[in-house]
Formats: structure tokens, C-alpha cells, sequence
């Protein structure tokens, strides 16, 4: 088991064209020496296909689609695991906000469902209703690298703490939050929800964004992002901080001692004292 597990947070601004998306993700992990170490590459929500203009169709994903050998072949290259914060993936006979795991040998799998849709009506905006699209997610998801117990969730998911109360209870050293969230809701509420599931669930979070002014390829429209993605640590301290402005890519060290640490001083898990049904 490794004491470091190098990650790299990458932010984007994807829009509603695979091959322009998948140029980004090139670019983006380009950006990164290829002797840095890095093991695992985090990209955000709609990493392969952002719905610019709401109410257009979305085309599903399947894994027989040639993007995914690209990133595997992408993944081998660089030793490394590829996150695919999600895509609109098809299950059997659904549509799933679904992320996808690329690991260091190319292996394709996705273990987690977006569980939370986002359906909202903010004042003066028009409503958004994801699960006019998808179906919820079911479970929790979580993936294994070097040792390290990392799980999963989807952007809406950060806003309910029995989710990642969960994820407390297995220990997990990471929790990944990809998302896409609106700025106006981002200014409010992004930073402070980040840190309180690091505090809480006494681990690392890494939160991939999308970011900036998403212009539509295959119609007229445009949508903003957030950005702002961020690296917390298990006391709840911010390790990495990316603009709202521009793609870009970070790599930070995540420590096991760190964890340990934390969990030592406060001992939540020998705490607790109600469960999650």
C-alpha cells in the first residue's frame, strides 16, 4: 500500500461535441510531465458530452464506443487511472449520469450512478430536471488504487451528507465529486459542502469542475459553470484551488499520514451512534 497517491484535478470546459471534449482531455493530461507520478486523473461531470441548451436530446454512451479505446489507449500510455467524472451512459434498457473508470492497463468499467438528479427551479432561471433524462443511481461505488479506497459521487450528491455518512462508516481515503455546478449556486454553496464532507468523513475530497462558458457545437446557446475545483484535506484545509476562468490542470500529493492524523485526534468512527437506513 502506498503512503502518497499523486492525483491530478482537471478542469474543463466541455461542450456538446465528443471529439472536441476528448482533444481537451488529451491536452489537459498533456499538461502533466509524464514522470510526475501521477496515478490518478480526475475530470468533471459531463466530461464527454455537456448538454449545452436544455431540452436538446443527449446521445448515449456505450462502451463499445471508439472515445473510450482512445482514453484507454490514453490510460496505458501514462500508467495511469483515468476518472471519468461522467457521461451518459446506457444500461440495459436506461440512460445513467454515470461515471467511468479507465484503469492504468486500459480496463473500461463504470461502479457508480449519479443516485441525486438534479431538478431545481432556482428564482428568475429556467428549471432543470435531470431525471427527465436519467434514471437514479442505486448504491455506492467505490474503486481501488495502490491501495488507496476511493469513492464516488456525482455533483448533486454533495448537497446529501447520508451519502457520504456512508462512505465514512468504509473508511474510504478519498471521496472524487465531479460536477458541473451553476455559478450561482456555486458562489453559495460549492466550497463550504466540500469541506464539510472532508471534515466529516475524515478523508481527502477532490472536486473536478467544470468551468467558464460552454458555447454549443451543435446548436445556438451557451451555458456557465462554476469552476473553482478544489483538493481538500481531512482537517477540512483547501491543498489545491483552481479559477473560475480557465481550463486547467493541478497535481497534488494526497498523504495516508494525514488521514491517520485526523482520525487519531478525532476518532468519529469508535463515535458514532446512528445509522444510516
Amino acid at each position: 500500500m502506498s503512503q502518497e497517491l499523486k492525483v491530478a484535478v482537471c478542469q474543463m470546459t466541455s461542450v456538446d461535441d465528443v471529439q472536441a471534449n476528448l482533444r481537451q482531455i488529451e491536452a489537459l493530461i498533456g499538461e502533466v510531465p509524464e514522470n510526475s507520478g501521477v496515478r490518478l486523473f480526475c475530470f468533471p461531470e459531463n466530461a464527454l458530452y455537456l448538454r449545452v441548451k436544455e431540452g436538446e436530446a443527449i446521445p448515449p454512451f456505450t462502451f463499445k464506443d471508439h472515445v473510450f479505446q482512445d482514453l484507454a489507449v490514453l490510460a496505458r500510455r501514462r500508467k495511469a487511472y483515468l476518472h471519468i467524472g461522467s457521461v451518459p451512459l446506457q444500461m440495459g434498457d436506461f440512460l445513467y449520469n454515470s461515471s467511468v473508470i479507465i484503469s492504468d492497463e486500459g480496463k473500461i468499467e463504470t461502479s457508480y450512478q449519479k443516485i441525486h438528479l438534479f431538478d431545481i427551479q432556482l428564482a428568475g432561471q429556467k428549471a432543470i430536471r435531470e431525471s427527465d433524462v436519467f434514471r437514479h443511481g442505486e448504491g455506492t461505488g467505490v474503486f481501488v488504487v495502490d491501495g488507496w479506497k476511493i469513492a464516488q459521487s456525482i455533483c448533486y450528491d454533495l448537497r446529501f451528507a447520508e451519502l457520504y455518512s456512508q462512505y465514512a462508516r468504509e473508511q474510504v481515503d478519498v471521496i472524487l465529486v465531479p460536477a458541473a455546478f451553476l455559478t450561482k449556486t456555486g458562489e453559495a454553496h460549492w466550497e463550504v459542502l466540500l469541506r464539510a464532507r472532508a471534515i466529516e468523513s475524515q478523508c481527502y475530497v477532490v472536486a473536478a469542475a467544470q468551468v467558464g462558458r460552454h458555447e454549443s457545437v451543435r446548436a445556438s446557446g451557451h451555458r456557465e459553470t462554476y469552476g473553482h475545483s478544489l483538493v481538500v484535506e481531512p482537517w477540512g484545509g483547501i491543498a489545491t484551488h483552481l479559477d473560475g476562468v480557465k481550463k486547467q490542470t493541478s497535481v497534488c500529493s494526497l498523504s495516508k499520514a494525514k488521514i491517520e492524523a485526523v482520525r487519531t485526534q478525532i476518532p468519529m468512527a469508535q463515535h458514532r451512534r446512528i445509522s444510516v437506513k
